[in-house]
């Protein structure tokens, strides 16, 4: 492996534990910021989804920019728009700004696409699959010291500091990827297309607010019933845009390709699947008893950090197995062991054991899912094609990322129990203290939300069953 290729995987690999650490701190503080802003989870789920709208958008742009000017460029260019996002995270006083903040720091998330697809054009294909693997158990590190020093900086000195704790890092990568990364890559012309772009942004918008105030606006209301209607009307203009366009965002032709039709679903359930585990787990362990177990945020990342190591231990053994079987069946082995998960989680969740134990199989079985599909994706397409099909991939996945904590959101806001929380010492009809009670999300609501995330599991596993299994030096159907 040249010295240009593992700068690269090096540099990708730093971007992944930047990123994945950001997120990841989020992920633990849910709590406190519906606290901190005075809002519900379905509220809050915005931080999420447009963080995610804004990902899938960039990336698939960025994508197809890094095949047109050069995939350096673009990634460095992203990520001096992360960098300025994270700058601007910790200052925020409302929940609109915070939000307004995420949609900017969703922009630098093209920057996985790009450096995959640069991995794919330094990289020996007998080797990819171990520095797919390399990059990919990043986001467990990063996760990892998101879920223990940033739960640490959030609980001693407020999530703003998480935050501001990362702009040196931030600002590091920049400099790092001005620096050393090389491409040499062939640059096609080519021409964005904004009306593809803007027709599914809209599309997937309005089905996500539909979904999220649906429980306040009234599910049969006119409005919702509109946004619904709206939303499927934009898909349709998108899809039938797409395939006349000259340039399109989504090109209809690499869906043709059967692997890539099947690894874009199949990761669009799979995400969506475990990111009802990522948006519960948190609430369940830190709300107050007996709507939670009411243990602290660092507590809760240190119960969350065996699924982070386990993710990031099993990448090697994921990218072996991708190599000698095919990722088809990485990815089978991957969404078995995710719904083992899910049904321990619904089963058993009666202790701080038993959710620690479901999360940590949860944390094997997204290692083989991201290697698989990565993988089968690059070894189906041209070469010159890689960032665009990275790309695309990266906007399925997406897509099913920001339905979760909307659904997730309006489950644990709609199934709700209540719990005393404090009390006002006076005395009012012979009592001595006025009991203050707050609602949090019930059993109910993680059951359903479980159930929901096993049904999007085993659709993925059905359609991955579909896949043709490709194996370095040879076919298998």
């Amino acid at each position: 492996m040249s010295n240009h290729s593992a700068r690269t995987i090096a540099i990708s690999a730093f971007a992944g534990l930047l990123v994945t650490y950001v997120e990841t701190m989020i992920t633990p503080a849910l709590p406190i910021l519906v606290s901190f802003f005075d809002t519900n989870y379905d509220h809050l789920s915005w931080i999420i989804t447009a963080y995610i709208i804004s990902g899938t958008v960039s990336s698939a742009i960025f994508g197809r920019l890094a095949d047109m000017y050069g995939k350096k460029n673009i990634f460095v260019i992203l990520a001096v728009f992360y960098t300025i996002a994270v700058s601007f995270g910790g200052f925020a006083k409302t929940l609109e700004e915070l939000i307004i903040i995420r949609t900017v720091q969703g922009i630098g998330m093209g920057m996985f696409p790009v450096s995959f697809a640069l991995i794919n054009d330094q990289v020996p294909k007998h080797r990819l699959a171990l520095a797919q693997g390399i990059v990919s158990s990043t986001f467990s590190g990063g996760a990892a010291i998101g879920l223990v020093v940033g739960a640490w900086i959030t609980q001693n000195y407020g999530w703003q500091w998480s935050y501001h704790s990362s702009i040196p890092v931030a600002v590091l990568l920049v400099i790092l990827a001005s620096i050393y990364l090389h491409d040499e890559s062939e640059r096609k012309p080519a021409k964005i297309d904004f009306i593809g772009v803007g027709s599914l942004g809209i599309a997937i918008v309005s089905f996500i607010l539909a979904i999220s105030e649906g429980e306040y606006w009234g599910w049969t209301s006119p409005t919702i019933i509109g946004l619904f209607l709206f939303s499927a009307v934009m898909f349709v203009m998108f899809v039938l845009y797409e395939r006349n366009a000259s340039e399109p965002f989504i090109r209809m032709d690499l869906l043709r390709i059967r692997n890539v039709l099947l690894a874009n679903m199949t990761g669009l359930f799979a995400m969506s699947g475990m990111f009802f585990l990522f948006y519960t787990v948190p609430a369940l362990l830190q709300d107050p008893e007996p709507a939670g177990f009411g243990i602290s945020i660092v507590e809760s990342g240190l119960i969350l950090l065996p699924a982070a190591v386990l993710n990031m231990a099993l990448a090697p053994l994921a990218a072996k197995i991708t190599t000698s079987r095919g990722p088809k069946t990485a990815i089978i082995i991957g969404l078995f062991i995710l719904l083992f998960s899910y049904l321990g989680l619904y089963y058993n969740r009666s202790s701080i054991i038993a959710i620690l134990e479901d999360s940590a199989v949860m944390g094997m079985g997204i290692s083989f899912i991201f290697v698989g599909i990565i993988n089968i994706l690059l070894i189906s397409v041209p070469k010159d094609r890689s960032g665009e099909s990275t790309g695309m991939n990266v906007v399925f996945r997406n897509i099913g990322t920001s339905l979760a904590p909307a659904i997730g959101g309006v489950m644990e806001t709609m199934f709700v129990t209540y719990v005393i929380v404090g009390a006002i010492p006076v005395n009012f009809h012979g009592m001595p203290v006025i009991p203050i009670m707050e609602n949090f999300p019930s059993s109910e609501a993680y059951d359903a939300i479980y159930v929901i995330g096993m049904a999007f599991v085993l659709i993925a596993m059905i359609l991955s069953m579909f896949m043709k299994n490709v194996i370095i030096g040879g076919e298998k159907t």
